[in-house]
């Protein structure tokens, strides 16, 4: 597409834009309808024109390589398990000028002040349908309208505190209001993501095209929940309804980024009309909760009484004033979609003047029955003495779709007419603009849509300088959904002079803040990723010790191997030619991995993706590996990779009550493992070489050689791996190791003396450190691994609880 008064080869990217067609009819946000490129990307077209398609491919490669590295993945549902997807992003952004940003910023604050005064007016007086302008029913029968909440008044004169609204262009140029986000939007993390990922593959470009930074937003926001400042009064946090959510990622990010806690419903308590978040440090207060998850499983108490991921009572401590809710519980029902069809009016009603922003075109069709899709009075409804509305469409239309619907409880509707609970909305078939996505080293224009948030501060709404765009991968506008294969971008709003460089910190001091407490499902998650980290290693040594066994022996009947076989059966895994790697070596990873999905706000990054490499190394070994020295060597891949996380855990992660937890389950699973494994391997009865197999299962073959002389015995292996306190893989070393670290642990019930479990960690540490090797007989290691087994239980009762 070029200048109508210029040639192609004169515009910024001629080549790059060769292919560029904006369908007939659309608006585009390259070129205006004139066919001219908007100013404000020709700064941007210049510079992209100046690489080659493979410094472009290169520079994609780099943000791509960023979302990996942070994590970032998009969760794909499917009629099977669901499946994580590298972030879908559109390396190209979407740049808007200043001033047209500012009349959607003016547009939008408008929308904002008249749902918050919808709301409130629907859980208050409802003057609204007393007077005409919302129909009863509306409200009456839909599953969104929360009839716990009526008459409770947000403590902080507020119910609306977050919003997101979806817009889009008219092929006349015009902005429309697609949708409001009002129950629990999401973006706004993922648009702080897409910056960052854009950024490396444009460095430089901010600076240098006055692009305005997303940091004020979000520390603004960060104010006015109470974050990031001196913690003396209640904690703020964020409430996810947890990792099977698909924007679960956003929540770690957010929690991470603000400081604040990140929790689930069975985090909270309510006592005494306060909610209340379990730590390891005893219950503490919490003052504002962040909704991420839908209002209705808030409270099982009072609202879905089938909800698991809700804190019984949370809506009787907003009741008592003592927690505030962002946004207030109820707030969703804004999202109605036959609710847009009175806003318009209601506006005027309101305040006296039309929507700066227009709605797209809304009808409300009535309540329909579950399976009566009969719309009465399709040309002409009345609804109320105060308000009548013309259809687009005749009855006889009306009736011949409703006739051809199918079966209802499959949700056969026509694209204009969807079903909102039993609400039947008609809206009007729209053509969205077009922007610029790179394939193949052209441009291409594709539909989008604009999702803006808006955040209330003390100096009223501050809406963010960007945000995402969502983008058709083809040229049909039902393709932007991201589960249908749609792409988000970058948004850039363009200033014409340089910007303030704004960052999270308003100065250059910075208090340093006290670490949140550690709630203790985080702890207890935390424990037994350390365990179950430790248990898989366990089981590749001993299926490496398998293996090298059977390639020297070449048969699974030899002694050795058919006692290893045993031993592994014991646990859950069994060897079979047809399998060398059993299923339960991925069980393990995937629970360790789980363990780490449910603490992603307190779990180093590196050692996240560390996991992730090993499942994926797995995945790929399960399918190739022979039995023998092949499965040896793949077990060798798998501990050096796993080397590589206990390494990132140790040098990359900080010493708090996390890490603490961390490493006591790595230690107690280590020290218990080994137990059980010396009372199999140096029994009387155990096959001849069991020794060795110890040793080598002990990693400690070469400490072995350089402290005893001859080949090993009982009493040496023994005193090695069990009482040798310099030896990082023996019993004793994991108990002194479980001791220090439980003297940095918080010990709320016993502040002035030992507690329980340091004085049971003592015995056993002082019952092994003046032991010899005779004294571990079979019995002894048994006694030992029940012992470690009630100090994980004591753990629990004093942490988890």
């Amino acid at each position: 597409m070029s200048d109508a008064s210029a040639a192609p080869e004169q515009l910024p990217g001629a080549d790059i834009l060769s292919d560029y067609t904006v369908p007939p009819g659309t608006a585009d946000e390259l070129f205006d309808a004139e066919n001219r490129m908007r100013p404000v990307w020709e700064p941007f077209l210049s510079r992209l024109a100046d690489l080659t398609p493979d410094e472009i491919s290169e520079r994609i490669a780099r943000g791509d390589q960023y979302l990996r590295d942070a994590g970032v993945y998009f969760r794909r549902y499917s009629d099977q398990t669901p499946a994580e997807r590298d972030w879908p992003l559109s390396h190209i952004p979407v740049l808007f000028p200043e001033q047209e940003w500012d009349q959607i910023a003016a547009a939008l604050t408008q929308r904002a002040d008249i749902l918050e005064r919808i709301v409130a007016d629907i859980y208050g007086d409802q003057t609204l349908i007393r007077d005409g302008y919302l129909p009863a029913s509306l409200l009456a029968d839909n599953p969104e309208w929360l009839r716990p909440m009526m008459g409770v008044r947000p403590t902080s004169g507020h119910f609306l505190h977050h919003l997101a609204f979806e817009i889009g262009r008219n092929p006349d140029g015009s902005w429309f209001v697609l949708g409001d986000r009002t129950q629990a939007p999401s973006g706004a993390g993922f648009a702080l993501e897409n910056r960052r990922a854009t950024s490396r593959v444009f460095p430089g470009l901010f600076a240098n095209i006055n692009i305005h930074r997303l940091a004020g937003f979000f520390r603004a926001f960060q104010t006015a929940l109470g974050a990031g400042g001196p913690q003396g009064r209640d904690i703020p946090a964020i409430l996810t309804p947890g990792p099977g959510t698909d924007t679960y990622f956003e929540h770690v990010y957010i929690a991470r980024y603000l400081g604040l806690m990140l929790l689930e419903g069975e985090d909270l308590t309510v006592e005494n009309g306060r909610a209340m978040v379990r730590t390891v440090d005893g219950l503490k207060p919490v003052s504002l909760l962040w909704r991420r998850m839908d209002a209705r499983f808030a409270d099982p108490l009072e609202l879905d009484e089938a909800s698991r991921i809700g804190t019984p009572g949370l809506i009787g401590a907003i009741r008592a004033g003592h927690l505030r809710m962002v946004n207030a519980l109820g707030s969703g029902v804004l999202e109605t979609r036959a609710l847009m069809a009175f806003v318009p009016r209601i506006a005027e009603a309101a305040f006296g003047t039309p929507l700066m922003m227009p709605n797209i075109a809304t009808w409300w069709c009535g309540t329909a029955p579950e399976r009566d899709y009969v719309i009465r009075n399709a040309d002409r409804m009345t609804i109320g003495p105060a308000l009548t509305t013309n259809l687009p469409f005749d009855a006889s239309t009306v009736y011949a779709i409703a006739g051809k619907l199918g079966d209802p409880a499959q949700g056969l509707l026509p694209d204009w007419i969807t079903r909102n609970g039993p609400q039947l909305v008609a809206q009007e078939a729209v053509t969205l603009s077009t922007t610029p996505v790179y394939d193949q080293g052209k441009l291409y224009p594709r539909p989008m849509t604009v999702r803006v948030f808006m955040a209330r501060t003390d100096q009223g709404w501050s809406i963010m300088p960007g945000g995402y765009a969502r983008i058709g991968m083809s040229g049909e506008s039902t393709a932007l959904s991201m589960q249908r294969g749609g792409l988000v971008s970058d948004v850039w709003v363009v200033a014409d002079a340089p910007v303030a460089n704004e960052t999270l910190t308003p100065t250059e001091t910075q208090q340093r803040l006290p670490e949140n407490p550690l709630p203790s499902r985080a702890a207890d998650n935390l424990y037994w990723l350390g365990r179950y980290v430790e248990r898989t290693e366990n089981k590749i040594r001993l299926l490496r010790a398998y293996h090298l066994r059977l390639e020297e022996t070449g048969t699974p009947e030899d002694a050795r191997v058919s006692h290893i076989a045993a031993y592994l059966q014991s646990f859950g895994a069994d060897v079979d030619p047809a399998t060398p790697i059993p299923p339960r070596l991925m069980l393990l990873i995937d629970t360790a991995t789980g363990c780490a999905s449910k603490v992603r706000d307190r779990f180093s990054v590196d050692g996240w993706i560390a996991l992730r490499d090993l499942r994926r190394t797995l995945t790929t070994l399960e399918k190739t590996t022979k039995p023998g020295q092949d499965c040896a060597k793949a077990m060798d891949v798998l501990l050096r990779m796993l080397s590589g996380f206990a390494g990132l855990v140790q040098d990359n992660m900080y010493r708090s009550s996390g890490w603490r937890f961390l490493e006591f389950g790595r230690a107690l699973e280590r020290a218990s493992s080994t137990a059980n494994m010396l009372r199999s391997f140096t029994s009387p009865d155990a096959p001849e070489g069991s020794l060795d197999i110890a040793i080598e299962l002990g990693d400690s073959v070469i400490t072995h050689q350089r402290h005893y002389l001859g080949d090993p015995t009982r009493q040496s292996v023994v005193d090695l791996l069990a009482l040798d306190i310099h030896n990082p893989r023996s019993i004793l070393f994991q108990l002194d190791t479980i001791r220090n670290l439980l003297d940095g642990l918080p010990h709320p019930d016993a502040p002035n003396q030992m507690p329980p479990l340091q004085k049971e960690a003592l015995r056993l540490h002082t019952e092994l450190a003046v032991a010899t090797p005779n004294h571990m007989t079979p019995d002894a290691l048994h006694s030992l691994e029940r012992a470690l087994f009630a100090l994980s239980v004591d753990l629990g009762a004093t942490y988890f609880r």
